[in-house]
């Protein structure tokens, strides 16, 4: 059980509360603070599944906690950008990402009931989607958003916009990969329901 891999997925988890309190510090390096705890984060998640592989430390508790903190870490950066940039061009990628996460988690857990797991396994698309997630979140983290509305400051601007844009793209895969993992399941959702 607490073996290396699930330590540092534990960590991950562990992290969500000061990643907050982090966040909400009223100092002007708090967002880039957050964002060093949301980077370290990730890296922690390629790490842990490389080392279980690795040390053949692979257990069904890292393997049920690994997806369970990615998740976590991923809504709850979300849900605080929502917060500070309240409009509905946050919120939508935001929902989109959350929701699709939901139903993912959801259609794998049916399948694996049907003994068809391996069907919607993560894919190449849902791993690109992941790295680009991250990048876009852990960049947007970093900004203070009074830069914004300040003059100059072109740097911060630029990671911030660049930042968005890969959110965006992150939305857009995200989409994509949620319809490819319902195409493959969309035969044994069919045939279930056929045969109540």
């Amino acid at each position: 059980m607490y073996t290396l891999p699930n330590l540092l997925t534990l960590s991950r988890i562990a992290a969500i509360p000061v990643f907050v309190a982090v966040f909400y510090m009223p100092y002007h390096w708090s967002f880039l603070a957050a964002s060093i705890i949301f980077i370290a984060a990730a890296l922690t998640d390629l790490f842990d599944g490389y080392l279980a592989r690795k040390l053949n430390q692979i257990t069904k508790l890292g393997a049920f906690l690994d997806p369970v903190a990615d998740k976590l870490m991923v809504s709850v950066a979300l849900l605080l950008l929502v917060e500070v940039y309240a409009s509905p061009w946050m919120a939508i990628p935001a929902i989109v990402i959350i929701g699709r996460e939901i139903v993912i988690s959801a259609l794998r857990e049916w399948m694996a009931e049907c003994g068809q797991r391996a069907q919607v396994a993560v894919s190449h698309i849902g791993k690109v989607k992941t790295v680009i997630q991250m990048f876009a979140i852990s960049m947007m983290l970093m900004v203070d958003p009074l830069i914004l509305a300040v003059s100059g400051e072109i740097f911060w601007k630029g990671v911030w916009w660049i930042g968005a844009l890969l959110l965006y793209i992150a939305t857009i895969l995200t989409l994509w990969s949620a319809y490819i993992y319902l195409k493959a399941a969309w035969p044994n959702l069919m045939a279930a329901d056929a045969g109540e």
